[in-house]
């Protein structure tokens, strides 16, 4: 009932949204959410902050532009039945790669690594050309056609988009269920622990940032086709910041917050150009960064839910026992 009470009113957003609002806020938002959600799962449920989720985005994403059409003229046009899955694939290994590289990091060390790793992948792609483009990327890369409906449009981009975040929530509410997911787990609250059972910590770790990776691809496809472009920019320190605050506002450790701070990122990023100049916008994204942290440490999504637990009527209490 509460799910259907969420995704009812989502379903019913193209009756009542023109293109501007459904493309440019509820399709961007939904986007973000999806990249941000493997930010969310790793914090959550690893205890890690990754900032190299930008880069298995981006790694997605050059992968359906390489193999996919684009205007450039470079790579192999095949059919996106095969790119897709293809470039969930190299997601995928690059989160495991990048989870074996980070696997003796906790706290600011595995944040120094896994910034490095993404700034590294930023210059990799702005200085190869045979794979990457270089500077410019790839642009004209869009959406496929299935059948007579073409995923460009703002109503099939927007249902598609809202799809893959609801099977990214559930996916990740069955694998924190699983045994694996609960190994993640205790390799976050008692690693020692863990050793002294005689697992491996790292076979954990690495599919933590594997899944994170599968996450972090299914956004960064879906981010190549609303864009219509991939290129350096798409995964430079900027993304890879803007991931870290959409997170942090939602609620760092609740993962379907990433999606209630990517609407409000979008919402500030789209009509803060209204109220002040282009270039002051990141001083208004940390000033509600700042605000939102000091009276909601622990994100939005904490917050919304504290005040249903307390608009909620108390349930009665059992009458008092009397004797006789």
């Amino acid at each position: 009932m509460k799910h259907s009470a969420i995704l009812t009113p989502l379903l019913l957003l193209p009756l009542m949204l023109n293109d501007f609002w459904l493309t440019q806020v509820a399709t961007r938002a939904l986007i973000l959410g999806v990249m941000a959600l493997s930010l969310s799962f790793l914090a959550t449920y690893l205890g890690v902050v990754s900032f190299a989720q930008a880069t298995l985005a981006g790694v997605a994403g050059y992968t359906v532009a390489y193999f996919g059409p684009n205007t450039v003229g470079v790579g192999a046009e095949l059919s996106f039945w095969l790119t897709v899955p293809l470039a969930l694939v190299l997601a995928t290994l690059s989160g495991a790669i990048v989870g074996l590289i980070a696997r003796r990091s906790r706290g600011i060390y595995a944040i120094m690594i896994t910034l490095a790793i993404g700034v590294a992948f930023f210059y990799f792609t702005r200085q190869n050309y045979t794979f990457f483009n270089g500077w410019t990327g790839f642009s004209g890369v869009r959406a496929p056609m299935i059948g007579d409906m073409s995923l460009r449009d703002p109503l099939p981009l927007y249902l598609l988009s809202l799809a893959i975040a609801v099977i990214a929530l559930v996916l990740v509410n069955g694998f924190v269920r699983s045994p694996l997911g609960l190994a993640i787990q205790a390799v976050r609250d008692a690693p020692g622990r863990v050793l002294a059972l005689g697992i491996s910590v790292t076979t954990p770790i690495v599919a933590a940032f594997a899944f994170s990776g599968f996450l972090a691809g299914t956004g960064g496809i879906l981010n190549a086709w609303y864009q219509e472009r991939v290129s350096s920019f798409s995964v430079g320190l900027g993304p890879i910041i803007d991931l870290l605050i959409i997170a942090v506002i939602g609620g760092l450790r609740h993962p379907s917050g990433a999606f209630v701070g990517a609407v409000v990122f979008v919402l500030l990023d789209t009509f803060a150009v209204d109220l002040i100049d282009r270039e002051r916008f990141n001083t208004l994204i940390g000033a509600v960064l700042l605000l939102i942290v000091i009276a909601a440490p622990n994100g939005l999504q904490q917050l919304v839910t504290d005040w249903g637990a307390r608009l909620r009527p108390a349930p009665p209490q059992p009458a008092p026992k009397t004797t006789n």
